[in-house]
């Protein structure tokens, strides 16, 4: 089953959209908000299906579904957690500025809390108001929680990922270093994160989903080069059953926890990397120097998946990076 959320106030309209997404129909007889159907997901998530199969069978003939029209698949989400799942991104990273990284690292997750706030869509522009800031994407898998008791094992963590998708983690690179020097975490270096158009029950992912991580490539392209394409299965030290038991050590999560797997990377792939940053990073180990310049006004930045046969899974990210004046 393919959900999103269409502009619509604050919070979305929730759809059902067809395997293609070419059509959508309406889910407001079941819930208003993708919200309100995760609170209730238990008895939303077989009416929902039903609304799936007749549009698939074509018992429904729904409408024309554009993904610009489209806002996050949660709007306002309760609780976003971004991790750094690939540890081998984070030693690439440290290594490219001398330093080691901490052992503690490869057995113990590395997550932080995000501006829940500030999900946006996928065609909508990343709205920055200046270059010098270091303007980076992120292309990462993602998935949506209902509620998740304290305490939850990795084991019975499976069963509470409801949702999956992709994203954007927009990156400030240049405001990152005087944050993290605070020993307080990130805030002003993490402007935007967006969505893809739909996000998906696990089952539309078939073997390309092993209960905790996908097994597809993620493609990362800016102004039409391919950055990288990862296997986003590859290098997953931490997937995301053992996130979600990380994450609900002390406390429960609310129904609609998005939680991040972080800047996808393969140590030593060809395949390119899922962001600036680690480019940067390589070329530093390299050459002694980055070549390679953040994001300008302009610039285009896509982000996709797609299956066995070629077709796009949850839709394109695709945005475009323009100036914002205060």
């Amino acid at each position: 089953m393919k959900l999103a959320s269409l502009k619509h106030g604050r919070d979305g309209k929730l759809v059902v959209v067809s395997k293609d997404l070419s059509r959508y129909v309406s889910a407001e007889a079941v819930a208003p908000t993708l919200q309100a159907a995760l609170e209730g997901w238990a008895q939303a998530e077989p009416k929902l299906m039903a609304i799936y199969d007749n549009l698939q069978a074509g018992k429904l003939e729904g409408e024309e579904f554009v993904p610009a029209a489209c806002d996050a698949p949660l709007p306002r989400s309760y609780h976003w957690v971004d991790g750094s799942a690939y540890v081998t991104h984070v030693e690439l990273v440290r290594k490219a500025r001398g330093a080691e990284l901490p052992e503690s690292f490869w057995n113990d997750p590395l997550v932080y809390m995000g501006a829940s706030d500030a999900f946006i869509g996928p065609r909508d522009d990343i709205e920055v108001e200046s270059e010098a800031w270091g303007i980076d994407f992120e292309a990462e898998v993602a998935v949506i929680t209902d509620d998740v008791p304290a305490g939850v094992t990795t084991e019975n963590a499976k069963g509470h990922i409801k949702l999956i998708g992709i994203l954007n983690d927009v990156s400030l690179r240049n405001l990152i270093p005087a944050e993290l020097g605070k020993q307080f975490g990130f805030y002003q270096s993490k402007p935007w994160t967006a969505f893809s158009p739909v996000f998906v029950t696990p089952d539309e992912l078939g073997d390309a989903w092993d209960g905790t991580r996908i097994h597809l490539p993620l493609h990362a392209i800016l102004n039409g080069e391919t950055i990288g394409s990862p296997n986003t299965g590859i290098d997953m030290t931490f997937d995301f059953a053992q996130l979600i038991n990380h994450v609900a050590k002390t406390r429960s999560l609310m129904a609609g926890t998005v939680i991040g797997g972080g800047t996808v990377s393969n140590k030593g792939s060809a395949d390119g990397s899922c962001c600036l940053a680690e480019v940067r990073c390589l070329e530093t180990i390299k050459d002694g120097k980055p070549s390679t310049p953040f994001m300008s006004f302009g610039d285009r930045v896509e982000i996709d998946m797609f299956d066995a046969e070629g077709k796009t899974i949850f839709g394109r990210i695709d945005q475009v990076v323009k100036q914002y004046t205060p």
